[in-house]
C-alpha cells in the first residue's frame, strides 16, 4: 500500500460509566468509518476516563473513606480484557473494517486483582484484538491509581500499511522507550496522551523528526459537565475552569510537518491521507536504527519477558 487514510478522534469519555463510554466510541468509529478511515485511533483512557483534578482523597500518610468510594467507582468502570466492552467494541469494529487503537483503563481481573493500568489496544478490521499496551510508567499522581507495567508490552502490529506501535503520554519522554520502539521498524507511531500544553507539540514534532515516522497524536476534549457530580471529591473541581483538556489532537509526517491539527477547545475527528513513501524519503539522510545507529558505541537491552511475583514449576 501507498497510501493509508487516518482518523484521530478527540472527545471525552463519559467519566466513570463504562457502559456510556463504549457507546460514544462505537458511535464515533461509525463516523470515522463512514468517512473511509482505514486506522482510527482514540485518545489515552479513553474507556472509561481520565480524573483529571481528582485526588481520591489522597494526602501523604492519608487516604479518606470518601476517596476509598471514589477509587471504587473508578475501579468498576474500567475495562476487563477480555470482557463485555472489549466484546460490544470488537462488534463495532466489524462493521467499520478498520484498524483501531484504543485507550482503556483496564482492570487485572487476576494476579493483581484490584490494580489498574492505564493501557492501550490494538484491533483489526475483523474485531480481533492482536495486542496490548500497558503503560511503564505513570506519571505523578496516576501512581496512585495506575500500576506500572513490565516489557513485555512494547509490541508494534503488522498492518498491509506499515508496522503501527507507540507509547503512551509521557512514556514518550523516555528515551530508551522510543529507541526500542524505533528498533521494532514502527512507521506510524502512535502517541495517545492527557497533555495539552504547547510543549507537548514540540514532543510530538521531535518524535516524528527523530524516528522519521508518522506520528498519530490524540488526546480528550474534556469540561466539567462530563463529570458525575456525586463524586465525594467533586469539589475539587471548583479550582478548574470549565473546560479542563483543550486537546491538542494532530497529526504529523516523517519530517516533524503538520499533516492535520492540532485541534483545539472542541471535539472532533481528525482525518488525513498517509503518502507511506515518504517514509523512505525521510530516511534518506536519517535512519535512526540505520546507517544513523552507533552499534559500536551504544547498545541498549529490553526486558520483554512477562514478570510475575510468583512462578510455580
Amino acid at each position: 500500500m501507498d497510501t493509508v487514510r487516518v482518523a484521530v478522534v478527540q472527545a471525552a469519555s463519559v467519566m466513570m460509566d463504562q457502559e456510556a463510554s463504549v457507546e460514544k466510541a462505537c458511535r464515533l468509529l461509525e463516523e470515522a468509518g463512514r468517512q473511509g478511515a482505514e486506522l482510527i485511533v482514540f485518545p489515552e483512557a479513553f474507556l472509561s476516563g481520565y480524573p483529571r483534578g481528582l485526588s481520591f482523597g489522597t494526602v501523604v500518610g492519608h487516604r479518606s473513606p470518601e476517596g476509598r468510594k471514589d477509587f471504587g467507582r473508578y475501579w468498576r468502570s474500567a475495562v476487563s480484557v477480555p470482557g463485555p466492552a472489549i466484546d460490544r467494541l470488537s462488534e463495532a469494529i466489524v462493521r467499520v473494517q478498520a484498524y483501531v487503537v484504543m485507550g482503556i483503563v483496564e482492570r487485572a481481573d487476576h494476579g493483581g486483582q484490584g490494580t489498574l493500568y492505564g493501557t492501550m489496544l490494538y484491533f483489526g478490521p475483523d474485531g480481533t484484538l492482536l495486542g496490548r499496551h500497558r503503560k511503564l510508567k505513570p506519571t505523578g499522581s496516576e501512581r496512585l491509581i495506575w500500576g506500572e507495567a513490565d516489557g513485555s508490552t512494547l509490541i508494534v502490529i503488522d498492518t498491509p500499511f506499515g508496522r503501527v506501535g507507540g507509547l503512551i503520554c509521557w512514556e514518550n519522554y523516555m528515551p530508551l522507550a522510543r529507541a526500542a520502539m524505533y528498533d521494532k521498524g514502527v512507521t506510524i507511531y502512535i502517541a495517545p496522551t492527557a497533555d495539552a500544553r504547547d510543549t507537548w507539540q514540540a514532543t510530538l514534532q521531535h518524535i516524528a523528526c527523530e524516528g522519521r515516522c508518522f506520528v498519530l497524536a490524540c488526546n480528550q476534549y474534556v469540561t466539567k459537565d462530563t463529570y458525575p457530580q456525586d463524586l465525594a471529591g467533586y469539589h475539587e473541581l471548583d479550582a478548574w475552569p470549565d473546560e479542563m483538556c483543550r486537546g491538542g489532537s494532530a497529526i504529523l509526517g516523517p519530517l516533524g510537518d503538520y499533516i492535520a491539527g492540532p485541534l483545539y477547545h472542541q471535539e472532533g475527528i481528525l482525518y488525513a491521507d498517509l503518502d507511506l513513501r515518504q517514509i523512505e524519503e525521510a530516511r534518506y539522510d536519517f535512519d535512526v536504527t540505520g546507517h544513523y545507529a552507533r552499534p559500536d558505541v551504544f547498545t541498549l537491552v529490553v526486558d520483554e519477558r512477562p514478570l510475575k511475583n510468583v512462578s510455580i514449576p
